[in-house]
């Protein structure tokens, strides 16, 4: 027995002691942090970043057509026989010169031309003068992808900030409706006690003691409804910030009512300046017409510089033949011109131009749906804004009709049906209240997010 008490002892005490390191490890998030977590760990960031590096790269790469070029190649030729050099046979004057047997020795004599075996190894460099602009409009175009690259990850970023903003706000949402169904389990098991009291003296009828169970039924099962939209809320928030689904979260509670002082005017005008999608789509619309700008260049000549130095020998050292010299050099102006395609370079102006003229009109459409984005996000602003003074008035109004409700109700004036509406009227204004707010909180954060300003 007294070995069963010690160890009973021994587990109490180290679950006592392992208590505290376990409540510490819930670590209570700010907003602040949460965004920061959720900027760290986001996989759409990252693949943004990626994107912006690819952009760079590809405009560095562009940048390298202004640049000389240098190649270099090494060969190995070997002929079937020595190559030679027959000698044409003689004709008058020197037939009347030269003995016969003298000119029956030359006549078909051949002579050494070459080798069998023939390395060579140049070094070739070539130099753009003039492209008819195609290089420099190819620059252009990367450098404006390389902008829309950086505010692509801009609006990537502002969209995870959203998410972050209103998966926080729900779990506000939802615990504080869930404090909201626990006050009501309370006061509902409160007049449950007070009816179960009355019922046992024979001042009420068993009905109504029966009714004040059921509601503290339904209450309960409100309770546990609420409670699991909390955990499910701070299911999403996990994900949003890609910790453990089950990873236990805290929230400082940043719920309140903050008035917009921006009209909704100032507000489209913000996000003109602002808005990443905006700035993306003007970006598209220029880089499409560099990218016309480079196929035009096909309609001009190129001009460049070529070098080129090479050295030839019948040996893997190339230090020369009898028949060739070592090395040799050349410098030459090329300038080349394909005048006649059959018009593939004026089709190939043509699509650039109407995937221009598509990005501008693209461009023109997204300002009117931000604009009409804004107006929605403001006008639900607005509504919440109207309700979360509505349902304070109503509250104070539902806790007075309540509290008379239950005097009346002590005092056996009033039926227990009467204290019942009032209570569920109580419950009703607190879910109205918080549900505004949490609403317009999110509302607030949909509109900074329109306007392009959220994570300022």
């Amino acid at each position: 027995m007294r070995i069963k008490i010690r160890c009973i002892m021994v587990v109490t005490f180290s679950a006592l002691l392992f208590l505290p390191l376990s409540i510490q490890a819930v670590q209570t998030l700010t907003l602040e942090e949460s965004i920061a977590i959720a900027l760290k760990n986001s996989f759409v960031i990252n693949i943004a970043k990626e994107g912006a590096k690819g952009a760079e790269a590809r405009k560095r790469e562009a940048m390298t057509g202004f640049l000389p070029k240098f190649s270099t190649s090494y060969n190995y030729t070997r002929l079937n026989e020595d190559p030679s050099m027959k000698l044409p046979d003689l004709s008058y004057p020197f037939t009347e010169i030269l003995s016969p047997s003298v000119i029956a020795l030359v006549n078909g004599l051949e002579l050494p031309a070459g080798t069998k075996n023939n390395y060579t190894w140049s070094v070739e460099v070539r130099q753009p003068l003039f492209a008819g602009g195609g290089i420099l409009a190819n620059y252009q175009a990367s450098k404006i992808a390389e902008d829309a690259a950086f505010v692509e990850e801009s609006a990537k970023v502002q969209d995870v900030v959203q998410d972050v903003k209103i998966s926080y706000y729900n779990i506000l949402r939802a615990e504080r409706l869930r404090d909201t169904a626990r006050q009501a389990v309370e006061m509902l098991n409160a007049h449950r006690d007070v009816a179960q009291n009355f019922y046992r003296v024979g001042l009420i009828p068993k009905n109504d003691l029966l009714q004040a169970e059921v509601e503290l039924a339904n209450g309960k099962q409100a309770q546990v409804r609420a409670q699991n939209a909390v955990d499910l809320a701070k299911s999403s928030f996990n994900t949003i910030l890609k910790r453990e689904l089950i990873s236990p979260v805290e929230v400082v509670d940043i719920l309140d009512y903050k008035p917009l002082s921006q009209s909704f005017q100032e507000c489209l005008d913000i996000a003109r300046q602002h808005r990443p999608e905006l700035k993306l789509s003007t970006l598209k619309a220029e880089q499409a017409g560099k990218m016309v700008r480079a196929a035009q260049s096909d309609f001009f000549p190129s001009v460049g510089l070529v070098g080129q130095y090479g050295r030839f020998g019948d040996s893997p050292s190339v230090s020369g033949t009898e028949f060739k010299d070592m090395e040799s050099w050349q410098v030459m102006a090329v300038a080349s011109w394909n005048f006649w395609e059959w018009g593939k370079t004026k089709f190939r102006v043509d699509a650039g131009r109407a995937i221009e003229n598509q990005a501008i009109d693209q461009s023109k459409e997204l300002n009117d749906q931000v604009a009409l984005e804004i107006k929605n996000a403001y006008l639900l602003l607005q509504e919440a804004e109207s309700q979360i003074a509505v349902s304070q008035k109503v509250i104070d109004q539902a806790e007075e009709n309540f509290r008379i409700s239950e005097a009346r109700y002590k005092e056996r004036v009033a039926r227990s049906t009467e204290v019942l509406d009032a209570q569920t009227l109580l419950t009703k204004a607190k879910y109205e209240y918080t549900n505004a707010l949490a609403n317009y909180n999110t509302f607030y954060v949909r509109l900074q997010r329109a306007m392009g300003v959220i994570n300022r």
